[in-house]
């Protein structure tokens, strides 16, 4: 055996789609945080409902990094299909268990392999002969264990919370666990240098998923009204509204709020924007091509101020795409998005936190700008488990902008104009429906319409409303998140990313430094329009690479158009194949470009 590794290195496990791997996954990742191990877990699935290969690796980082890793030093398989596949992915002095009823030849000599009885072990556990196939997945876990040296009072209390404390699922499912690890600890020596033990760098975290907590933060920030229509990867955002609105948003034993199902995302964002109109708190989910279907709607809601929020949880396109893979490739369309003249506020979380903290703030913003406000996530973050700081209540009441209630109107003798700038950043007041003045009444339209909402084809007006609504534009990059710098004072060059290219930039920093490359300064941006900080940071360094998943470099040609006198020094290190970025290719895209 060589040298010993501990808490260093990932783990992949190949099954088939549909067949309940994804509760053992999810235990294994659980109980190794629960052992105080910085892990992350990345789903591989196919978008079919059953039958399909399908991977899920487990990282192990001592050193907290969370980005997903090019390579592998342990893989489980219970896939014939997919066997010889995964036994090359198997890195050189590596570890392979696979299920001992697949007689397929295993010709490495330069790993470890481990043969794991899998259905006997499933046939002889107390379940009916439907659950077998699923309970069989615990057999990996519990071989792990012992080979690993996994905590079983952590794969228990991971089970505990998965099952939400109901006996009978966990004590079958822990049986099995606990039968497989007797039989490998009689039945296998351990020939692998791999380890786990126990540290203390998750104390005071929780692990969560990115649309879960989009979900709990848009109930936080007040949302009244849902609208959606099911598409991979946003469905759970809108089905964690669905189980935390009844819990924590009732009145007097009635719900405060409505989450409607649409027939498609056409009506689901008609619907949105209606209820914004109304006064509502409102939003909706959806990825890329749902976002394609409300470009007209989301254009009457900006030409006629209407708050709404869109998250959109990002997957690979065009078309249907690859549904159940991640990207960053709709940056471009949500920021161009419908017909005419019009400008759109994007939020950019690149966290889980972010995404809870996103979910109130985006609210805010767009009562405060009665305008549309996107928030891009995508499948990585919205639907992977990630280590997160506890979510904090918001520490600032909800702000719902410049509405004018009765005794407003009182104060003015009701004289108000809906589409008039009086404060000198471009945002109106407004009323809403249900407002008892007189004087509060105004005709919502997407036409043309001068400062007091009436109708007119007037050439003058139109120019003096979308003037204003520029105005109101650059009064946002006041009111956006800031994006977060990290820079020392020797950088040599800067680089750019956001949402879930983050951690790996951030690793990819530190390979940077050891592989003798630049040394790097680096701006997260978390929000368009960009901040007065964006383009200080550009102006300072001569090189800027801009990380991100997708094919064209989207975020670049962005930046390229808001600073165009500094659109030479901007360099793209983009890539899209459906995977999460990793730091080694990041690594390797700023060196490989550094040398030319």
């Amino acid at each position: 055996m060589s040298e010993k590794i501990t808490n260093n290195f990932s783990l992949t496990i190949a099954t088939v789609n549909g067949f309940g791997s994804q509760t053992a996954n999810v235990t294994l990742l659980r109980a190794l945080f629960k052992m105080g191990i910085p892990v992350s877990g990345k789903n591989l699935f196919p978008s079919n409902v059953q039958g399909l290969p399908t991977w899920y690796t487990i990282r192990l980082s001592r050193d907290g990094f969370t980005a997903r890793r090019d390579e592998t030093e342990i893989v489980v398989t219970l896939n014939p299909a997919s066997f010889a596949r995964d036994l090359a992915m198997v890195q050189p002095g590596g570890a392979f268990f696979y299920a001992d009823d697949i007689k397929l030849p295993l010709e490495r000599k330069d790993i470890s392999a481990y043969p794991m009885p899998v259905k006997a072990l499933a046939r002889a556990a107390d379940v009916s002969s439907n659950l077998r196939d699923y309970i069989a997945n615990m057999v990996y876990v519990g071989v792990l264990a012992h080979i690993l040296g996994i905590d079983m009072d952590k794969i228990k209390q991971a089970l505990a919370f998965h099952f939400h404390g109901k006996e009978q699922p966990i004590a079958s499912n822990f049986g099995v666990v606990q039968a497989a690890a007797d039989w490998a600890k009689q039945n296998l020596t351990k020939t692998d240098p791999f380890w786990v033990e126990p540290m203390d760098k998750t104390d005071g975290l929780i692990m969560a998923d990115g649309n879960t907590a989009a979900a709990i933060g848009s109930v936080y920030g007040g949302v009244q009204f849902v609208g959606w229509y099911p598409i991979t990867p946003a469905s759970t955002l809108a089905e964690s509204l669905n189980v935390y609105l009844p819990m924590l948003r009732k009145k007097d034993g009635k719900q405060t709020y409505a989450v409607l199902q649409a027939e498609d995302e056409l009506a689901a964002i008609g619907m949105t924007v209606g209820a914004g109109w109304s006064g509502l708190r409102a939003m909706t989910s959806t990825s890329g091509p749902g976002i394609s279907l409300m470009a007209e709607y989301t254009g009457l809601a900006y030409y006629a101020e209407v708050p709404i929020v869109i998250w959109n949880v990002q997957r690979v396109g065009p078309s249907t795409g690859l549904p159940t893979r991640t990207a960053q490739g709709d940056l471009t369309e949500t920021y161009f998005l419908s017909h005419g003249d019009k400008q759109y506020v994007i939020l950019l979380p690149g966290s889980v936190n972010e995404c809870f903290e996103f979910g109130w703030k985006a609210l805010d913003l767009a009562e405060r700008l009665q305008t549309p406000v996107f928030v891009l996530s995508d499948l990585d973050l919205g639907m992977n488990q990630w280590m997160t700081e506890p979510f904090k209540y918001p520490d600032m009441p909800i702000d719902r902008g410049k509405v004018l209630w009765e005794a407003d109107l009182e104060r003015t003798n009701g004289v108000w104009a809906r589409y008039k700038d009086v404060d000198g950043d471009g945002i109106p007041w407004r009323t809403v429906p249900g407002n008892m003045h007189p004087a509060s009444a105004w005709f919502g339209r997407g036409t043309g319409h001068d400062e007091n909402a009436r109708y007119t084809e007037n050439s003058r007006e139109w120019e003096k409303n979308m003037a204003r609504l520029k105005k109101k534009y650059d009064t946002a990059r006041r009111l956006v998140p800031a994006p977060v710098i990290e820079a020392s004072a020797d950088a040599e060059v800067g680089i750019i990313a956001y949402g879930s290219t983050g951690p790996a930039v951030e690793e990819a920093r530190v390979l940077l430094e050891q592989a003798g490359g630049p040394k790097t300064a680096f701006l997260r941006l978390r929000a368009l329009p960009c901040s007065q900080e964006v383009g200080e940071f550009v102006q300072k360094y001569e090189r800027i690479y801009v990380v991100e998943a997708n094919r064209d470099g989207q975020m670049r040609q962005i930046l390229s158009a808001a600073l165009p006198d500094q659109a030479s020094k901007l360099r793209s290190a983009c890539h899209s194949d459906g995977l999460p970025l990793t730091a080694k290719w990041v690594k390797d895209s700023i060196l490989s470009q550094e040398v030319k």
